[in-house]
C-alpha cells in the first residue's frame, strides 16, 4: 500500500515541480534584457530571414507560455509578452519555435516521425485508460493488452518528443549567438530558460513510462492468477 501512494505521489510532484521549474526561470528571465532589444517577434523574424523561411509568418497568440509552431500554417506563434517583449527569456522561447520552423524546412526526422504519430497517440491516449479499467474490473486480460498497446503509443510519442524538443533548443542556442541577438554573457540565462522548459518534456514522458510500466505489470500480475 506504501510503494503504490509513493508511485501517485511520484507521478504528480514530478510534473509540478518540472511546471514551476519552467514558471519561475521564465519569470526571472523575463525580466532580465537583451542587449540588442530586440522584442520575441523581432528575434524570430531575424532567424526566420536569415535561414531563408520568408514563407513563415509570425503571429501574437493568446495566453502565457502558448508559444508554438503550427507546421500546417507555416505559423510561429508567440504569446502576448514574448511577441512584444524584449527579454532573454521571450528571446530565447522565440528562437526555440523557429529552431521547429527550421527542423520542418530541413525535413528533420524525428519531427516526421512524431507528426506521423499523432492520430494514433491521440487515439491512444484517450481510449486506453476505458480499456485497461474495463478489462481490469472484467478480469479480461485481452482488453488490458489491448489498452496497453494503445497507450505504448502514447508514450511513443512523448519519447520522439524529446528529441524535437532538444534539437529545437540546440539550434536555437546556436541561431541566437550566430545572428547576434544574445552576446557571451547572454548565453547562460538563455540556456536556462531552454533547459527548464525542457524538462517538462522530460517529466512528462518519466510519468508516461512510469504508467506503462504499472499497466504491463497488472497486465502479467492478472496472467498470475
Amino acid at each position: 500500500m506504501m510503494s503504490f501512494i509513493l508511485y501517485f505521489a511520484l507521478i504528480l510532484i514530478i510534473p509540478i515541480w518540472a511546471q514551476s521549474k519552467v514558471k519561475s526561470t521564465y519569470k526571472k528571465y523575463s525580466k532580465v534584457a537583451i542587449s540588442s532589444s530586440m522584442s520575441g517577434a523581432e528575434v524570430a523574424r531575424k532567424i526566420l530571414d536569415d535561414n531563408g523561411l520568408f514563407n513563415v509568418a509570425v503571429e501574437e497568440v493568446r495566453g502565457q507560455l502558448s508559444d508554438h509552431y503550427d507546421p500546417r500554417s507555416k505559423v510561429v506563434r508567440l504569446s502576448t509578452d514574448n511577441f512584444h517583449g524584449r527579454s532573454a527569456a521571450g528571446a530565447a522561447v522565440a528562437a526555440h519555435e523557429v529552431g521547429h520552423a527550421i527542423q520542418d524546412a530541413q525535413d528533420y526526422a524525428f519531427l516526421r516521425f512524431r507528426s506521423a504519430l499523432v492520430p494514433v497517440a491521440s487515439f491512444g491516449s484517450n481510449i486506453s485508460i476505458f480499456l485497461i479499467i474495463g478489462g481490469a474490473l472484467l478480469q479480461m486480460t485481452g482488453l488490458i493488452f489491448a489498452g496497453i498497446v494503445f497507450f505504448a503509443f502514447a508514450v511513443l510519442f512523448q519519447l520522439v518528443t524529446l528529441p524535437v524538443e532538444f534539437d529545437a533548443s540546440n539550434r536555437a542556442m546556436t541561431q541566437l549567438v550566430s545572428t547576434g541577438v544574445i552576446r557571451n554573457e547572454e548565453e547562460r540565462p538563455t540556456k536556462k530558460v531552454l533547459n527548464a522548459a525542457a524538462m517538462t518534456y522530460v517529466a512528462g514522458a518519466l510519468v508516461a513510462l512510469a504508467e506503462l510500466l504499472r499497466f504491463i505489470f497488472m497486465f502479467f500480475g492478472m496472467g498470475e492468477e
